[in-house]
């Protein structure tokens, strides 16, 4: 007996997506379906290119037609993503589905250092992705994506001069640190240093982005008040240590952000140097600055825990040498950050579901 495609779809009723807690076929999900005989072809568009269920959702639509439609059928299921956004992002970045800052509490716990993994990560996952340096204190973006001698073009477009961002290891970025002397420190107010930072959004050409992260500034302050003001952040990624005075910090951080009149959804939070793994052992792990801070904190504030960094020093000199250690494929630290990048996209896919359920910005799939 032939099989049908009512069949297929009843079946895959069945496959729900973990996140969206919805079936694959309410979701709209399965598209190009195709029955001939036995054989059986279907496309599931994920939420974005960096699901980490991504396998899990595979199997388990194979298994619903061979259980629920026939034993004997031969299904072939493709795996594509089309990210979900907010199409609201406003004049600055029409074309810009997803905007996530990282932001940590206090300096010095390798906020920038997870930023430029997190961009890269979900580049090599098949995103589209761009940075800004919003750090307009101390940029360092330029030195990690090893971009300190570029300078961005000028473009006109309709009539319009715009910045062209810098593009490295498939990431556009800009950051401050092109219009600066490196060897002089930036010292300006309040006010000016929002003015620049609004520039880097208002003045440039960034194309079509599935995500855009923006590297803030440690702490809490008038950028932090004026990007959320201007930008509509999907959400925020806070970065810490584990030790009890960077987590102190980081609390203050996801407290400030949930501040009502600021209102931005904290992703989870990223735990850095967190353990430390020699290189000729790399399945060892000394917890030599504490063990499960951040986890800890997560619980307790009722947020993710995105990821657990190990303390290598080949992070350190990949940021040095311009070539993020995401890119050292295999190796302890790039899977950390690879699977760090896939849960902060799960967790702005949810985001947004919900967001779409609630008819707040209205979250769906840019086209």
């Amino acid at each position: 007996m032939s099989i049908t495609k009512e069949q297929v779809l009843e079946a895959l009723k069945n496959v729900d997506d973990p996140d969206l807690k919805k079936d694959l076929v309410t979701l709209g999900m399965i598209k190009d379906l195709e029955v001939n005989g036995k054989n059986v072809n279907f496309t599931v568009v994920l939420t974005t290119p960096a699901c980490p269920m991504k396998d899990m959702i595979h199997k388990a639509c194979v298994n619903a037609v061979l259980h629920f439609v026939d034993k004997e059928a031969i299904v072939k299921v493709h795996m594509t993503a089309d990210v979900t956004g907010n199409k609201k992002t406003g004049p600055l970045l029409p074309k810009v589905k997803n905007i996530i800052a990282v932001a940590s509490g206090k300096g010095g716990v390798g906020k920038s250092t997870v930023a430029s993994n997190l961009a890269v990560a979900l580049t090599k996952q098949g995103a589209s992705v761009g940075l800004v340096d919003a750090d307009i204190y101390g940029p360092s973006q330029t030195i990690m994506f090893d971009v300190v001698h570029e300078k961005p073009m000028i473009k006109v477009i309709d009539g319009v001069n715009k910045i062209i961002p810098v593009e490295s290891y498939g990431v556009k970025l800009l950051s401050i640190g092109f219009f600066a002397d490196t060897s002089q420190a930036i010292v300006w107010r309040g006010p000016m240093a929002a003015k620049a930072l609004t520039q880097m959004f208002a003045d440039a050409d960034w194309g079509e982005l599935d995500y855009m992260i923006i590297d803030l500034p440690p702490g809490t302050g008038d950028i932090h008040l004026s990007l959320v003001g201007a930008i509509p952040l999907n959400g925020v990624v806070i970065v810490s240590t584990p030790q009890n005075v960077a987590l102190a910090d980081a609390q203050k951080g996801v407290g400030m952000f949930q501040l009502p009149q600021i209102n931005v959804p904290v992703l989870g939070i990223v735990e850095n140097m967190s353990y430390f793994t020699p290189a000729e052992l790399p399945n060892n792990k000394y917890y030599i600055f504490g063990k499960d801070g951040a986890k800890m904190l997560a619980e307790k504030l009722d947020v993710p825990l995105l990821g657990e960094i190990p303390l290598v020093q080949s992070i350190c000199e990949a940021g040095d040498a311009g070539r993020p250690a995401v890119m050292q494929d295999g190796t302890p630290q790039s899977i950390a950050f690879m699977e760090m990048a896939s849960k902060v996209a799960q967790q702005v896919s949810m985001v947004n579901a919900r967001r779409a359920e609630n008819g707040v910005g209205r979250a769906e799939v840019v086209s």
